[in-house]
């Protein structure tokens, strides 16, 4: 008996040591990414989906679009985007003087990946004169033959105003039949969807409602209609932000990827956040990790960079969305 209590002694005091060590060791890298930062005049963006302890180091925070604007106006030369790929060209397509870094080259979108130029200018060619709304979760190059950007905050009212009564909405289709929802014109939608939500079923929240009656259920556009049916309410990432933080309510399941539980709760320390399905990870918003960070930093790689014959119509279609007077 006393041998195997010192040996659970023995445990116990290795697994808190070690998890002092790599504590120590991520505080470490957290200053040496800080003062990297402070030497390459850059500022670190980190989506909403990231990991915490990204997060918890970033700059600025929240969705893609957003952080490109905020780092545009910004005196830093260095843009370290903490993202996927189209989040870093859209960094490079609003600040081309600035160099943008994403830590991960390999960190994808498989929705932006669904469409692709010469299929879109194609389907252009067979529905001449309709206008072409892109979800900014799409690539500079497919950006660039469209007529508008639009983000999940704001697509309905970037359809609403265009005058023409046919549109092609591209890539995602489930957040474009949300928009139709609301909507009298004539969609024509591209069949792409982004994985992660569409892995949550309508099944996995009617399970979560029985669990938690009390709790009210909020869902990002990019879910599937069943999924949009059961919601409390529906918008985007940042939108979620501002709704739950409104809210009289007290508990809330969250039908996004589950990086953003680490806002929620941070900033609603009296509130409890569920997650609707452990489905609900994105692989590639994890890829980045600190370490990753600390390593772009270093070597100042790898670069996103967009050419000029792109950038400049791409930026055209999301100078038309950001013309869009806002409420």
């Amino acid at each position: 008996m006393l041998r195997n209590i010192y040996y659970y002694r023995l445990i116990f005091v290795y697994d808190r040591t070690t998890a002092q060590t790599e504590e120590t060791m991520e505080d470490r890298i957290k200053q040496e990414i800080r003062d990297l930062l402070k030497e390459r005049n850059a500022v670190l963006l980190a989506h909403n989906y990231m990991r915490d302890e990204v997060q918890e180091i970033a700059d600025l925070t929240g969705d893609s679009l957003g952080l490109s604007i905020e780092a545009a106006r910004t005196e830093s030369d260095v843009i370290v985007f903490c993202g996927v790929h189209f989040m870093a060209e859209s960094a490079a397509i609003l600040s081309p003087g600035k160099t943008v870094l994403l830590p991960r080259l390999d960190a994808g979108c498989p929705m932006a990946d669904m469409v692709t130029v010469e299929e879109l200018v194609a389907l252009k060619d067979r529905l001449p004169g309709v206008p072409v709304v892109t979800y900014v979760n799409s690539s500079a190059a497919v950006k660039a033959v469209s007529d508008i950007c639009c983000t999940s905050a704001n697509a309905q009212k970037v359809v609403a105003s265009l005058p023409d009564r046919e549109i092609i909405f591209v890539p995602d289709r489930n957040l474009g039949r949300y928009v139709a929802r609301t909507s009298d014109k004539v969609f024509h939608f591209w069949d792409g969807y982004c994985p992660t939500h569409e892995r949550l079923k309508a099944e996995d929240v009617r399970r979560r409602k029985e669990e938690y009656p009390d709790a009210l259920f909020i869902c990002h556009p990019e879910c599937n209609p069943a999924v949009v049916d059961l919601a409390d309410h529906v918008c985007s990432t940042t939108g979620m932000y501002d709704w739950c933080r409104q809210s009289p309510a007290r508990r809330f399941i969250i039908g996004t990827e589950a990086g953003i539980l680490y806002r929620l709760r941070a900033d609603n320390p009296g509130k409890e956040f569920i997650q609707a399905s452990p489905a609900l990870i994105c692989p590639n918003r994890k890829l980045t990790s600190l370490e990753d960070i600390r390593a772009a930093l270093i070597s100042m790689e790898p670069v996103v960079t967009v050419a000029e014959d792109i950038r400049i119509p791409a930026k055209r279609s999301l100078d038309r969305m950001l013309a869009i007077p806002r409420d």
